[in-house]
């Protein structure tokens, strides 16, 4: 069975507004990619050089206003992960709804080549998504489920 869906109208359909604050003259607003991208991306404010096995903090110039309940993710950008050995040194960034300083990216550099990123270029991917915030109660027991305590590899080798 295949299911199909199509839809009626070419804009996005959950498109929320995000303030973003241009903190440099060099600052481009996160952009999607495609119709239905899950991740805008973001874009390099300033060049920098990041030595094989290192990491360096890419300036993106902006600031962003995201709505309460929701937080940023950042993401790597596939290509350049695996094309040029670039990827988020802490893999997932997270930004906080509250927090109003620059955007940066933590890139850390995988490859055993010097990379380069100039001024424009595409970093990281920036996914927008509802979160939810937990009461967390101290218990004496926890429920009991078939998996139990089974860690890393308790379900199965593949």
């Amino acid at each position: 069975m295949r299911l199909i869906v199509r839809f009626k109208s070419k804009k996005r359909m959950n498109g929320m507004k995000v303030n973003v604050k241009k903190l440099s003259g060099h600052a481009k607003l996160p952009v999607y990619g495609s119709q239905f991208a899950a991740g805008a991306d973001l874009y390099a404010a300033e060049p920098a050089e990041i030595a094989a096995g290192k990491t360096a903090f890419v300036h993106t110039g902006i600031a962003i206003e995201l709505p309460a309940g929701t937080v940023g993710l950042v993401y790597a950008r596939s290509g350049l992960a695996c094309k040029q050995d670039l990827a988020p040194a802490n893999k997932v960034g997270v930004i906080d709804c509250d927090y109003r300083g620059e955007v940066m990216v933590a890139l850390h550099n995988h490859g055993s080549e010097p990379r380069r990123v100039e001024r424009g270029d595409r970093i990281a991917q920036l996914v927008i998504a509802p979160y939810y915030t937990a009461e967390f109660s101290e218990a004496e027991a926890l429920s009991d489920t078939v998996r139990g305590a089974g860690g890393f590899g308790s379900t199965g080798r593949n």
